[in-house]
């Protein structure tokens, strides 16, 4: 009989089902679930810890991934894992997002939300099992928050909307949709796409939200069955006397202060009628402990009113702080070429929100490995976002990319890559960076703006530019209002931040968060049409500093060329051990890739080294036709009927004695040519069968100025150049299949 006592409950979601089980593991949490789908599980668990003398909720949610999850060594030099990587870290911020809001207020406990995955199937992706495994773990757990929450993905693969699809599908989706919410409405939302309309996110919401219904029922069920008792704690309230008071003597002071023009000059008006407040309503205090306590309470009330009053100023009168009408957009400025060394450029000025796109190109060995717990991938592009403090005007430490900067790239990233064309068009790595130099709401839909326009001044041939604009509600009672380009204190204040990124032909990426439960899917297409016309909007405010790519590329950049030989030929280009290969390299500073299937990618620092470089392989590997000249071509062997002359590694053409001297006789090969003596020699005879190239002497008078056929019709008269042969099995190694690199005189791989 086992010593553990186990309950387990089961869902149906999609094709898969997904189970949750306690009292096994990790007993001593506060709450502790496995989640599993597949072979793949997670464990989650929710901890209480002490109570904090603070003023926010001390909540921390962390993901952990484990390589041996998957199989797998870690590649650190002491093989083990470090810093949560960008799929963790991610995957963290997903399961914070939803919950957050459901906490209750005055709730000052340490909490933290642990997530393992102990076994990934590389099938189905731990990162929806991470996101319901949290709420599970708190659902059983003496922790309280208000409900339960589900999260599901929606695919659209092949026109059709699928459930939870398969990790290998993922990157054919049009539509990646991760949606996280309660029973009574969605929380959060978090896409990628690929130019898809309004109405399909629309349709895959109503999907996802019948799919989480059933998940947070089950979730309900397994408290029923095994949760504890919850705490009760008491929200903290505001004296109503106090308010009225507040209202009385400082109302109309904070009203005008609100309408104050510029972010931080408002932010200085409303902290002196604050300070003023204080002061008031604190005077002939004595005690210290007293006065602690008072000033905290005259504080929490000034902030609520504020709170209240910008609120019923924006949904009840339709007055936004900065005095824009509900769809109007700040003041934008664009311009490219702000740095001259970068590859491309760009600063996007949204009103006191400006972000410098910086975007530089890199050969193919630069791409980035993606060694998770999911399937091995590569990324050829990628975008940073970076958030220094001084782009809001505060003094802070500068230590890496923190959460926030990591989802923020990411959804820019989302947004960008749809419009970046494949490596067959376009065989470069990007990188984009993003600058946040300026910041009043919305820095991560400016940086794709920004990046889209330094894209195209890189001469990136992006299928189309990409803006974004974030979207906001302000809901009190019956009234609401959904305002296009929310600045900081709107985004602070509201119940919604939607932002929304795309070309003009359809969405890109979507995020959204909610924090109130009354949004219906009115209000959310409401939104969604909004949000386009700002996007089209943006888009041609764009356009009039760079309306599409560049034809030529930054004379910075590097350049590549791609092209395809016979795979017969690879040896000829590689030579034996290397040493063609290596040669090339030398002579034009270039970098060269042998794939197997016979494409050769040659880079070099400037573009007359790449044209040369392909032009001298291609004359390498170029089957011979009558007519062609070869200038330097070596005399490699002599005989007594004529001379091999290589036209190219590993192909020899046969010089025959009677044209070894034109207009003459000679008696030997050797009394005109030398071993070693290079000549120019023109191709009179090919026959492909034999393997057969017959050469004349390019100054020989009986071809001057004859075409290819008058050639060829001399040759096979009688007056050709003789016999001669491929050599081919000069080719080198290919290096057992794998990829050759090449760069000077090392080999890379």
């Amino acid at each position: 009989m086992s010593i553990f006592e186990t309950t387990r409950v089961e869902v149906r979601v999609g094709d898969a089902d997904i189970s949750f089980e306690t009292g096994k593991i990790a007993k001593q949490a506060s709450g502790a679930v496995i989640v599993r789908s597949g072979d793949t599980m997670v464990l989650s668990t929710a901890t209480m810890g002490g109570l904090r003398d603070v003023d926010f909720l001390p909540l921390t949610v962390d993901v952990e991934e484990r390589m041996y999850a998957a199989g797998k060594i870690p590649g650190s030099f002491f093989r083990r894992e470090g810093r949560a990587g960008e799929k963790a870290t991610l995957t963290a911020r997903m399961i914070d997002r939803p919950i957050r809001p459901l906490f209750p207020k005055g709730w000052h406990y340490e909490t933290q939300l642990v997530t393992i995955p102990m076994s990934v199937d590389q099938e189905h992706p731990y990162d929806i099992l991470a996101m319901n495994g949290a709420s599970a773990a708190l659902a059983i757990s003496e922790i309280p928050v208000a409900k339960h929450v589900g999260a599901v993905r929606i695919g659209k693969l092949g026109g059709d909307f699928v459930v939870n699809p398969d990790e290998a599908d993922q990157p054919e989706l049009d539509l990646d949709l991760i949606v996280a919410g309660t029973d009574e409405a969605i929380l959060m939302v978090e896409a990628g796409a690929n130019g898809v309309t309004e109405a399909d996110i629309l349709d895959a919401l109503d999907i996802a939200h019948g799919e989480i219904k059933k998940i947070t029922a089950t979730i309900e069920d397994l408290r029923q069955k095994i949760g504890k008792e919850k705490l009760v704690i008491e929200e903290p309230s505001i004296d109503e006397s106090l308010l009225s008071e507040i209202r009385g003597s400082h109302g109309q002071a904070l009203v005008d202060a609100i309408a104050t023009t510029g972010k931080l000059e408002r932010y200085e008006a409303i902290g002196q009628v604050k300070e003023a407040v204080i002061e008031q309503y604190t005077a002939g205090i004595a005690d210290d402990t007293e006065l602690i306590v008072r000033k905290s309470e005259v504080g929490t009330a000034f902030d609520a009113i504020e709170k209240d009053t910008i609120r019923k100023a924006i949904a009840v009168d339709k007055k936004r702080p900065d005095g824009r009408a509900q769809d109007e957009i700040r003041p934008i400025e664009c311009e490219v070429d702000i740095s001259p060394r970068v590859h491309g450029s760009a600063l996007f000025t949204r009103g006191e929100t400006q972000v410098l796109g910086n975007v530089s190109l890199g050969t193919t060995r630069m791409d980035m490995r993606v060694d998770g717990l999911g399937l091995e991938t590569t990324k050829t592009f990628w975008h940073h976002y970076n958030f220094p403090p001084f782009s809001v005007g505060e003094a802070g430490f500068m230590r890496g990319p923190k959460r926030r900067d990591i989802g923020h790239g990411a959804l820019a990233e989302r947004a960008l890559a749809p419009s970046v064309p494949d490596q067959e068009e376009f065989p470069y790595v990007i990188r984009a960076v993003s600058e946040t130099l300026e910041s009043n709401g919305s820095s991560s839909m400016g940086s794709v703006c920004a990046s889209s326009m330094a894209m195209q001044a890189a001469g990136i041939p992006v299928t189309a530019p990409v803006a974004g604009v974030a979207m906001g509600l302000i809901k009190e009672g019956d009234d609401y209002i959904v305002l296009t380009d929310i600045a900081g204190v709107e985004d602070h204040l509201g119940d919604m931040d939607f932002k929304v990124a795309g070309t003009a032909d359809g969405i890109n990426a979507l995020q959204m968060d909610i924090k109130i439960t009354g949004v219906t899917f009115e209000i959310l297409t409401d939104a969604l049409e909004q949000a386009r016309k700002g996007r089209l909007f943006i888009l041609g405010k764009m356009a009039e500093a760079i309306d599409g790519p560049r034809e030529q590329l930054s004379p910075h950049a590097p350049r590549i060329e791609s092209i395809k030989i016979d795979q017969e030929k690879i040896g000829a280009v590689i030579g034996k051990g290397g040493e063609t290969i290596r040669g090339l390299c030398e002579e034009f500073e270039a970098e060269i890739d042998v794939e197997d299937d016979g494409t050769i990618r040659i880079y070099a620092p400037t573009g007359t080294q790449v044209e040369d470089a392909v032009a001298r392989i291609q004359s390498m590997t170029k089957e011979a036709e009558v007519g062609d000249r070869y200038t330097g071509a070596k005399v490699v062997k002599t005989t007594t009927f004529g001379a091999f002359v290589e036209l190219t590694k590993g192909t020899d053409g046969l010089l025959h004695i009677s044209n070894v001297k034109p207009g003459g006789r000679v008696e030997t090969v050797e009394e005109v040519l030398e071993q070693g003596q290079e000549i120019d020699v023109t191709v009179a005879e090919v026959d492909r069968e034999r393997g057969r190239i017959g050469l004349r002497m390019t100054d020989d008078p009986a071809i001057a100025g004859k075409s290819p056929e008058e050639i060829a019709a001399l040759a096979s008269s009688g007056g050709g150049g003789g016999r001669g042969g491929d050599r081919g099995g000069r080719g080198g190694d290919r290096d057992g299949g794998r990829r050759r690199r090449d760069r000077g005189d090392r080999d890379r791989r």
